[in-house]
């Protein structure tokens, strides 16, 4: 495969990965102000099941087509291709179908026995109908990006999240009224609907290209066993990773509850946090999640012909960049976390949790960068390792912490799990490339920048909000922080032309 092509593909997915975290964006402002935050509460509570189903029923079989499909493309064994997909998609559906079943027949008992919260038990039931339309949606993506087609994948991201929007704004008049119950099953709804139509497409753009090829008589039980030998590991990895995950998620409701809050407090916190706090926390991270996917080509291609050199100047750019929006995003979230909470969600009690989270920007978007770099180097259990660390710290405080300590417990333990795993990965990055942290070029004056300028941007929205209202003061108060930033890295030299034209 050409490096042009490996840019071209990536440079795809990175600009359908920034629409989908746009429009998911916006998207969860809608919902927040729609359902409030009890009922975000409800259904990011929910949210972990769907993700370990997807685990479960897909993530290994998306990947090991790609993989597969790639090899036997570069060998032109297209019938083999179209018997590979067919015997992963039969497997992944028919694994997605059980859960399906499963998850409908122990529903109530998920909803009143672990999740605490008969609210649950429609969205648990709806949610159901989108798991094979996943598993099978994924396995075909799978198929397009093994055949280097990335424009038919991105295009179904994009279109999941708009066919969810519409459906959410189609429907609201007619659930919302009907109770909490109903408002957060509004939201599986709208997921539903947006993986059907995805699957659609994908599956209306696959029968195209694969009825012109002809079947290929290999065996069925010999491809079956090398797709299971390559599809249960990597899918053991994902569950467990998920699962974890699910269990913070289920477990700080119900430690808020122990803490001393009732059950709409518990939920409404948990829904300000997971569905509202931490997406706002997370959406510059998106500029970032797309440059880790587009250096790991440059860095496998350089180690793959020895280019130390090469990677270490690649990762002090990445490293360089990711500093400047990450301690830039803490100077927003330090200075304006009260602001964005009252303009964006209308709550300005979540101006709390957007300071004290703010404060864990870097160490948040070093994760990102860190993760995208090891991948290149082919560090994927070290990654997993990470992954499986940080969720062990992280339950460990939610569960012994959080009942004398509220949230608060939860942020420290987020801090305590970014630290130990970006150590651990700086460690690795050092042994195995010589690379170092320029402290003064990319903490020092990056900071420096950023205490300029918020000061004096919050100066001005100070002097503006008595002349605007409060949207167009703090638009106008961040676009002056940005140019103001950017011109001060600039003149300090955090920031050169070579920089720029790297990211």
């Amino acid at each position: 495969m050409s490096k042009n092509l490996i840019i071209k593909g990536a440079l795809i997915l990175t600009l359908a990965n920034i629409i989908t975290r746009i429009l998911g964006f916006i998207y969860r402002i809608y919902m927040s102000n729609l359902i409030g935050a009890e009922g975000m509460g409800l259904y990011q509570l929910i949210m972990p099941v769907y993700m370990l189903a997807w685990s479960i029923s897909s993530s290994g079989f998306s990947t090991t087509i790609s993989k597969l499909v790639s090899e036997e493309n570069s060998k032109r064994e297209y019938g083999n291709i179209r018997r590979i997909l067919s015997i992963c998609i039969f497997l992944s559906g028919l694994i997605a179908c059980l859960i399906s079943i499963l998850v409908f027949i122990f529903s109530p008992y998920i909803a009143n026995n672990i999740f605490k919260n008969e609210n649950t038990l429609l969205s648990l039931h709806i949610m159901c109908i989108a798991f094979p339309f996943m598993a099978i949606g994924s396995c075909i993506r799978g198929y397009f990006l093994g055949m280097q087609d990335t424009i038919v994948p991105a295009i179904s991201q994009v279109l999941e999240q708009v066919s969810r929007m519409i459906v959410i704004y189609l429907l609201a008049s007619v659930f919302i009224p009907l109770g909490l119950s109903y408002a957060c099953a509004l939201g599986v709804i709208g997921m539903c609907i947006g993986e059907i139509f995805a699957f659609l497409y994908v599956f209306m753009i696959y029968n195209t290209k694969i009825n012109k090829i002809k079947k290929s008589n290999i065996s069925i039980i010999k491809y079956t066993t090398i797709i299971l030998s390559m599809a249960l590991p990597l899918t053991a990895n994902r569950v467990l990773g998920s699962f974890l995950s699910t269990i913070e998620n289920i477990l700080i409701p119900q430690k808020l509850i122990e803490y001393g809050y009732t059950n709409t407090e518990a939920m409404s916190l948990y829904g300000q946090l997971s569905g509202m706090s931490m997406p706002l926390i997370m959406f510059p991270s998106s500029l970032l999640t797309a440059l880790a996917i587009t250096i790991v080509p440059a860095i496998s291609e350089a180690l793959a012909k020895n280019n130390i050199n090469l990677i270490k100047i690649t990762i002090s750019k990445a490293f360089n960049i990711t500093s400047i929006i990450g301690l830039g995003t803490l100077g927003i979230f330090t200075f304006f976390s009260s602001e964005l909470g009252t303009t964006i969600y209308s709550q300005e009690d979540i101006g709390w949790q957007l300071l004290y989270i703010g404060f864990l920007c870097p160490l948040i978007y070093y994760h990102v960068i860190f993760s995208g770099i090891l991948n290149g180097l082919g560090e994927q259990l070290l990654i997993f390792k990470n992954s499986i660390i940080s969720s062990i710290i992280n339950i460990c405080f939610i569960y012994f912490l959080i009942p004398k300590y509220s949230l608060f417990a939860f942020i420290i333990g987020w801090f305590l799990s970014l630290v130990v795993v970006n150590l651990i990965s700086l460690i690795k990055l050092k042994n195995k490339t010589n690379f170092n942290i320029n402290l003064f070029n990319d903490i020092f004056k990056p900071l420096l920048c950023v205490i300029s300028s918020s000061i004096i941007s919050k100066y001005l929205y100070n002097i503006s909000i008595n002349i605007y209202n409060n949207v167009i003061s703090l638009i106008g108060a961040l676009f002056i922080f940005s140019i103001i930033y950017f011109i001060l890295l600039i003149l300090v030299g955090a920031l050169n032309r070579k920089d720029l034209r790297f990211f």
